[in-house]
Protein backbone atom coordinates (compact mmCIF):
# COMPACT_ATOMS: atom_id res chain seq x y z
CA UNK A 1 0.00 0.00 0.00
CA UNK A 2 2.96 2.13 0.43
CA UNK A 3 2.90 2.65 -3.39
CA UNK A 4 -0.71 2.86 -3.53
CA UNK A 5 0.05 7.19 -4.24
CA UNK A 6 2.94 6.61 -6.71
CA UNK A 7 2.34 8.64 -9.94
CA UNK A 8 0.58 11.54 -7.49
CA UNK A 9 3.54 13.89 -8.96
CA UNK A 10 2.29 13.84 -12.60
CA UNK A 11 -0.76 14.23 -11.60
CA UNK A 12 -0.73 17.94 -10.60
CA UNK A 13 -1.52 18.63 -14.68
CA UNK A 14 -5.38 17.98 -13.40
CA UNK A 15 -4.98 21.54 -11.00
CA UNK A 16 -6.09 24.43 -13.19
CA UNK A 17 -8.72 22.40 -14.93
CA UNK A 18 -11.27 22.20 -12.49
CA UNK A 19 -10.42 18.37 -12.00
CA UNK A 20 -9.23 16.49 -9.12
CA UNK A 21 -8.09 13.21 -7.34
CA UNK A 22 -10.21 11.66 -4.44
CA UNK A 23 -8.86 9.30 -2.41
CA UNK A 24 -11.29 7.14 -1.13
CA UNK A 25 -11.59 5.32 2.61
CA UNK A 26 -13.59 3.67 4.82
CA UNK A 27 -13.43 4.45 8.99
CA UNK A 28 -16.45 2.49 9.72
CA UNK A 29 -19.27 0.71 8.02
CA UNK A 30 -19.46 0.45 4.27
CA UNK A 31 -19.53 4.46 4.09
CA UNK A 32 -17.39 5.87 1.88
CA UNK A 33 -15.03 8.88 2.59
CA UNK A 34 -12.90 11.10 0.28
CA UNK A 35 -9.92 13.32 0.40
CA UNK A 36 -8.16 15.47 -2.33
CA UNK A 37 -5.09 13.58 -2.83
CA UNK A 38 -2.66 16.23 -2.96
CA UNK A 39 -3.14 16.51 0.57
CA UNK A 40 -2.18 12.87 1.21
CA UNK A 41 2.03 11.86 1.22
CA UNK A 42 0.91 8.10 1.24
CA UNK A 43 -0.82 5.18 2.54
CA UNK A 44 0.48 2.88 4.69
CA UNK A 45 -0.18 -0.36 7.40
CA UNK A 46 -0.68 1.35 10.38
CA UNK A 47 2.78 1.31 12.11
CA UNK A 48 3.36 0.54 15.50
CA UNK A 49 1.49 3.05 18.12
CA UNK A 50 3.29 4.92 21.53
CA UNK A 51 1.10 6.33 24.01
CA UNK A 52 1.19 10.02 24.49
CA UNK A 53 0.20 11.02 28.24
CA UNK A 54 -2.56 13.59 28.52
CA UNK A 55 -2.84 14.10 24.73
CA UNK A 56 -6.37 15.04 22.97
CA UNK A 57 -8.48 11.20 23.07
CA UNK A 58 -8.81 11.29 19.29
CA UNK A 59 -4.95 11.27 19.55
CA UNK A 60 -3.88 7.73 20.08
CA UNK A 61 -0.22 8.41 20.12
CA UNK A 62 2.57 8.84 18.34
CA UNK A 63 4.26 6.89 15.46
CA UNK A 64 8.01 7.10 13.71
CA UNK A 65 7.41 7.10 10.24
CA UNK A 66 11.21 6.85 8.51
CA UNK A 67 12.89 8.87 11.20
CA UNK A 68 10.03 11.33 11.07
CA UNK A 69 7.84 11.31 13.89
CA UNK A 70 4.13 12.20 13.59
CA UNK A 71 0.74 12.33 15.64
CA UNK A 72 -1.75 9.53 14.79
CA UNK A 73 -5.03 10.34 14.86
CA UNK A 74 -8.31 7.87 14.79
CA UNK A 75 -10.82 9.68 12.44
CA UNK A 76 -13.37 7.23 13.34
CA UNK A 77 -13.34 8.86 16.84
CA UNK A 78 -12.79 12.26 15.81
CA UNK A 79 -15.89 11.92 13.58
CA UNK A 80 -18.17 10.70 16.75
CA UNK A 81 -17.68 6.89 15.17
CA UNK A 82 -16.82 3.87 17.11
CA UNK A 83 -12.75 4.43 17.86
CA UNK A 84 -10.69 1.43 15.77
CA UNK A 85 -9.44 -1.06 19.04
CA UNK A 86 -5.87 -0.73 19.46
CA UNK A 87 -6.08 -5.05 18.89
CA UNK A 88 -7.28 -3.71 15.08
CA UNK A 89 -4.53 -0.95 14.78
CA UNK A 90 -2.45 -4.22 12.67
CA UNK A 91 -5.22 -4.27 10.63
CA UNK A 92 -5.85 -0.69 9.40
CA UNK A 93 -4.59 1.61 7.55
CA UNK A 94 -3.16 5.16 7.62
CA UNK A 95 -3.43 8.02 5.46
CA UNK A 96 -0.33 10.24 5.98
CA UNK A 97 -1.07 13.59 5.10
CA UNK A 98 0.94 17.24 4.58
CA UNK A 99 -1.03 20.11 5.99
CA UNK A 100 1.19 23.55 5.94
CA UNK A 101 3.87 21.64 6.21
CA UNK A 102 3.12 19.42 9.34
CA UNK A 103 2.83 16.19 9.02
CA UNK A 104 0.28 13.63 10.55
CA UNK A 105 -1.20 10.50 10.44
CA UNK A 106 -5.08 9.54 10.29
CA UNK A 107 -5.95 5.81 11.27
CA UNK A 108 -9.02 4.63 8.68
CA UNK A 109 -10.50 0.79 8.81
CA UNK A 110 -9.85 0.41 5.04
CA UNK A 111 -8.54 1.95 2.00
CA UNK A 112 -10.68 1.34 -1.35
CA UNK A 113 -8.86 3.23 -4.37
CA UNK A 114 -8.56 6.84 -6.23
CA UNK A 115 -10.73 7.84 -8.58
CA UNK A 116 -10.76 10.92 -10.89
CA UNK A 117 -13.61 13.65 -10.68
CA UNK A 118 -14.40 16.98 -11.79
CA UNK A 119 -14.83 20.01 -9.00
CA UNK A 120 -18.15 20.61 -10.33
CA UNK A 121 -19.41 16.77 -9.62
CA UNK A 122 -18.86 17.72 -5.92
CA UNK A 123 -21.36 19.73 -4.20
CA UNK A 124 -21.30 21.19 -0.71
CA UNK A 125 -23.19 20.22 2.13
CA UNK A 126 -26.65 21.31 3.03
CA UNK A 127 -26.60 24.84 3.78
CA UNK A 128 -28.28 23.88 7.03
CA UNK A 129 -25.52 21.98 7.89
CA UNK A 130 -22.63 24.24 6.87
CA UNK A 131 -20.87 25.10 9.97
CA UNK A 132 -22.00 22.06 12.44
CA UNK A 133 -20.34 18.95 9.72
CA UNK A 134 -17.32 17.98 10.12
CA UNK A 135 -17.96 17.35 5.67
CA UNK A 136 -16.13 19.84 3.13
CA UNK A 137 -18.32 18.11 -0.07
CA UNK A 138 -20.61 15.37 -1.47
CA UNK A 139 -19.94 13.42 -4.07
CA UNK A 140 -21.10 10.03 -5.93
CA UNK A 141 -18.52 6.94 -6.93
CA UNK A 142 -18.97 3.42 -7.67
CA UNK A 143 -22.73 4.34 -7.22
CA UNK A 144 -22.19 5.56 -3.52
CA UNK A 145 -22.54 8.70 -1.39
CA UNK A 146 -19.21 9.88 -0.85
CA UNK A 147 -18.58 11.94 1.49
CA UNK A 148 -15.36 14.43 1.92
CA UNK A 149 -14.37 14.76 5.22
CA UNK A 150 -12.76 18.46 6.04
CA UNK A 151 -9.24 16.85 7.90
CA UNK A 152 -9.11 20.73 8.70
CA UNK A 153 -11.56 21.02 10.73
CA UNK A 154 -10.26 17.99 12.74
CA UNK A 155 -6.85 19.23 12.91
CA UNK A 156 -7.53 22.33 14.60
CA UNK A 157 -9.51 20.79 17.21
CA UNK A 158 -6.79 17.99 17.95
CA UNK A 159 -4.35 20.06 17.95
CA UNK A 160 -5.86 23.12 19.97
CA UNK A 161 -4.73 25.46 16.76
CA UNK A 162 -6.45 28.71 17.92
CA UNK A 163 -8.58 30.75 15.30
CA UNK A 164 -6.58 34.01 15.84
CA UNK A 165 -7.66 36.92 14.65
CA UNK A 166 -4.01 38.23 13.52
CA UNK A 167 -3.31 40.17 17.24
CA UNK A 168 0.37 40.01 17.01
CA UNK A 169 0.01 41.95 13.82
CA UNK A 170 -2.42 44.57 14.29
CA UNK A 171 -1.03 45.25 17.77
CA UNK A 172 1.88 46.58 15.99
CA UNK A 173 0.31 47.96 12.74
CA UNK A 174 -2.78 49.98 11.76
CA UNK A 175 -5.20 50.93 9.37
CA UNK A 176 -5.28 54.51 7.66
CA UNK A 177 -8.23 56.33 8.60
CA UNK A 178 -8.52 56.78 4.97
CA UNK A 179 -8.44 53.26 3.84
CA UNK A 180 -11.70 52.48 6.14
CA UNK A 181 -15.01 51.44 3.66
CA UNK A 182 -13.23 48.99 1.54
CA UNK A 183 -14.27 45.61 1.13
CA UNK A 184 -12.79 41.97 0.57
CA UNK A 185 -14.94 38.89 -1.04
CA UNK A 186 -13.45 35.59 0.26
CA UNK A 187 -14.55 32.22 -0.45
CA UNK A 188 -13.60 28.94 1.41
CA UNK A 189 -15.50 25.36 1.97
CA UNK A 190 -14.13 24.98 5.28
CA UNK A 191 -16.07 26.40 8.43
CA UNK A 192 -12.96 26.38 10.69
CA UNK A 193 -11.28 28.71 7.79
CA UNK A 194 -14.13 30.79 7.19
CA UNK A 195 -14.63 31.76 11.04
CA UNK A 196 -10.69 32.43 10.83
CA UNK A 197 -11.35 34.57 7.85
CA UNK A 198 -13.95 36.64 9.87
CA UNK A 199 -12.10 37.52 13.36
CA UNK A 200 -9.34 38.48 10.83
CA UNK A 201 -11.71 40.87 8.94
CA UNK A 202 -13.28 42.02 11.95
CA UNK A 203 -10.13 43.05 13.87
CA UNK A 204 -9.07 44.88 10.86
CA UNK A 205 -12.14 47.00 10.71
CA UNK A 206 -12.78 45.61 6.57
CA UNK A 207 -15.73 44.96 5.06
CA UNK A 208 -16.52 41.38 3.30
CA UNK A 209 -18.76 39.18 1.92
CA UNK A 210 -17.22 35.26 2.94
CA UNK A 211 -19.25 32.45 0.11
CA UNK A 212 -18.18 28.88 0.69
CA UNK A 213 -17.10 27.92 -2.96
CA UNK A 214 -15.41 28.97 -6.02
CA UNK A 215 -18.24 29.15 -8.03
CA UNK A 216 -20.35 31.43 -5.73
CA UNK A 217 -17.64 33.67 -5.86
CA UNK A 218 -17.57 34.16 -9.18
CA UNK A 219 -21.05 34.56 -9.55
CA UNK A 220 -21.14 37.50 -6.96
CA UNK A 221 -18.47 39.26 -8.84
CA UNK A 222 -19.83 38.88 -12.23
CA UNK A 223 -22.67 40.75 -10.49
CA UNK A 224 -20.56 43.46 -8.99
CA UNK A 225 -19.04 44.06 -12.50
CA UNK A 226 -22.56 44.44 -13.78
CA UNK A 227 -23.62 46.62 -10.96
CA UNK A 228 -20.42 48.42 -11.52
CA UNK A 229 -21.34 48.87 -15.21
CA UNK A 230 -24.49 50.24 -14.30
CA UNK A 231 -22.91 52.76 -11.66
CA UNK A 232 -24.75 50.83 -9.19
CA UNK A 233 -22.23 49.60 -7.06
CA UNK A 234 -20.86 50.88 -3.50
CA UNK A 235 -18.29 48.38 -2.75
CA UNK A 236 -14.67 49.28 -3.40
CA UNK A 237 -13.62 45.76 -3.93
CA UNK A 238 -9.84 45.66 -2.25
CA UNK A 239 -9.32 42.10 -3.19
CA UNK A 240 -10.57 38.70 -3.53
CA UNK A 241 -9.29 36.07 -1.14
CA UNK A 242 -10.10 31.94 -2.56
CA UNK A 243 -9.07 28.76 -1.01
CA UNK A 244 -7.75 26.63 -3.69
CA UNK A 245 -9.89 23.10 -2.97
CA UNK A 246 -13.35 23.85 -3.15
CA UNK A 247 -16.92 22.00 -4.04
CA UNK A 248 -18.03 22.99 -8.04
CA UNK A 249 -15.25 25.30 -9.11
CA UNK A 250 -11.39 25.67 -7.55
CA UNK A 251 -9.47 28.85 -6.78
CA UNK A 252 -7.58 27.73 -9.48
CA UNK A 253 -10.53 27.85 -12.05
CA UNK A 254 -11.98 31.03 -10.27
CA UNK A 255 -8.38 32.82 -10.55
CA UNK A 256 -8.26 31.90 -14.11
CA UNK A 257 -11.79 33.10 -14.90
CA UNK A 258 -11.34 36.19 -13.10
CA UNK A 259 -8.26 37.06 -15.68
CA UNK A 260 -10.43 36.20 -18.40
CA UNK A 261 -13.15 38.40 -17.58
CA UNK A 262 -12.04 42.37 -18.69
CA UNK A 263 -14.31 43.80 -15.93
CA UNK A 264 -12.51 41.52 -13.47
CA UNK A 265 -9.03 41.38 -14.84
CA UNK A 266 -7.63 43.51 -12.78
CA UNK A 267 -8.73 42.57 -9.65
CA UNK A 268 -5.89 41.56 -6.64
CA UNK A 269 -6.06 37.51 -6.02
CA UNK A 270 -4.76 36.17 -2.83
CA UNK A 271 -5.07 31.90 -2.72
CA UNK A 272 -4.71 30.99 0.73
CA UNK A 273 -4.29 27.18 1.07
CA UNK A 274 -3.35 24.62 3.52
CA UNK A 275 -1.84 22.67 0.72
CA UNK A 276 1.98 22.83 0.99
CA UNK A 277 4.45 22.36 -1.63
CA UNK A 278 6.33 24.66 -4.51
CA UNK A 279 3.95 23.36 -6.97
CA UNK A 280 1.10 25.63 -5.46
CA UNK A 281 3.53 28.84 -5.96
CA UNK A 282 4.04 27.81 -9.51
CA UNK A 283 0.44 27.00 -10.12
CA UNK A 284 -0.51 30.51 -8.44
CA UNK A 285 1.76 32.20 -10.65
CA UNK A 286 0.50 30.53 -13.98
CA UNK A 287 -2.94 31.17 -13.68
CA UNK A 288 -2.09 34.94 -12.41
CA UNK A 289 -3.00 35.26 -8.67
CA UNK A 290 -0.59 38.04 -7.06
CA UNK A 291 0.21 35.91 -3.88
CA UNK A 292 -0.11 32.25 -2.55
CA UNK A 293 -0.22 31.85 1.27
CA UNK A 294 -0.44 29.29 3.42
CA UNK A 295 -3.52 28.43 5.44
CA UNK A 296 -3.84 29.69 9.67
CA UNK A 297 -0.77 31.83 9.36
CA UNK A 298 -3.12 34.59 10.05
CA UNK A 299 -0.58 37.55 10.58
CA UNK A 300 0.84 36.98 7.16
CA UNK A 301 -3.03 37.04 5.85
CA UNK A 302 -3.63 40.88 7.89
CA UNK A 303 0.25 42.04 6.89
CA UNK A 304 -1.11 41.27 3.38
CA UNK A 305 -4.88 42.94 3.89
CA UNK A 306 -3.11 46.14 6.22
CA UNK A 307 -0.34 46.73 3.65
CA UNK A 308 -2.74 47.21 0.35
CA UNK A 309 -5.33 48.95 2.26
CA UNK A 310 -2.98 51.61 3.15
CA UNK A 311 -1.38 51.68 -0.42
CA UNK A 312 -4.49 52.09 -1.93
CA UNK A 313 -4.82 54.51 0.47
CA UNK A 314 -1.71 56.88 -0.15
CA UNK A 315 -2.64 56.46 -3.88
CA UNK A 316 0.51 54.33 -4.56
CA UNK A 317 -1.94 51.53 -6.03
CA UNK A 318 -5.12 51.66 -7.67
CA UNK A 319 -8.05 49.47 -7.71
Amino acid sequence: MSNFLKGVDQRTSLAGMNRMELLLFRIHGEQLFGINVFKVREVIRTPQISPVPKADPRIVGVSDIRGQTMPMIDLAKALDYPAIPPENYADSFTIVTEFNSSIQGFLVQSVDRIVHLRWEDILPPPDSLQNINYLTGITRAQNQLVEIVDVEKVLVEVSGMSNSAADTFLRNHHVETSARGYFILAADDSSVARAQLKAIFDKIGVDYEILSNGKMALQWLQQWADRKAQEQVFEKLLMVISDIEMPEMDGYTLTTSIRKDDRLKSLYVVLNSSLSGGFNEKLTEKVGANVFLSKWHADDLAKIIVERLNRVARGEEIL
